[in-house]
């Protein structure tokens, strides 16, 4: 028994020995290489730094669009990669913007929004980049003037009245009517 056990033992020995010297010739230099680069770069993300957090369009009138325009630079060492952007809700519309910028270029995006609401409005829109963070979020805000509002608060608040109007109780569709 013991003869079968040595003997395994210096046939694994054999075996591992030449698989070493098999695989070290198998690496591809430039492999090694890139990986060495990427290693180097692992914690090198790009920096966004965006023109400002939150564009208010001051007041509006109900049904009026308006549009405004995001501007982000890429301060970091390596390429700045903006792979979505996304609002709160249909009525905010994230549109044309730079997918990829370069250390020390600046893209941009364009922010429509359809003006529809009453009173303080505000929405988010969340750029997915490849930052530390992994994501940024800008604001819009607008103060609409919606002179039917005063009627449809009447026709809510009138027991008497037979219309009804509903209206949405989704987080960011504040200010939206649904007739």
């Amino acid at each position: 028994m013991k003869k079968i056990v040595l003997g395994l033992s210096a046939l694994c020995i054999v075996a591992f020995t030449s698989c070493k010297d098999d695989a070290a010739s198998k690496v591809n230099s430039e492999n090694v290489a890139v990986a060495a680069e990427r290693d180097a770069n692992a914690g090198n993300f790009p920096v966004m730094e965006l023109d400002k957090m939150v564009h208010d369009f001051g007041t509006i009138e109900n049904g009026t669009p308006v549009e405004t325009i995001f501007k982000y630079t890429n301060t970091g060492n390596s390429m700045l990669v903006v792979s979505n952007i996304k609002s709160t809700c249909g009525c905010t519309v994230p549109s044309n913007y730079t997918k990829e910028v370069a250390p020390g270029e600046t893209g941009q995006f364009t922010v429509k929004f359809n003006g529809k609401g009453n009173g303080k409005v505000s929405k988010s829109l969340t750029m997915t980049t490849n930052t530390e963070k992994g994501t940024e979020v800008v604001k819009i805000t607008a103060m609409v003037n919606n002179p039917n509002a005063a009627q449809n608060t009447a026709v809510k608040t009138n027991p008497l009245s037979t219309s009804a109007t509903k209206t949405s109780t989704q987080p960011g569709h504040e200010g939206h009517n649904h007739d």
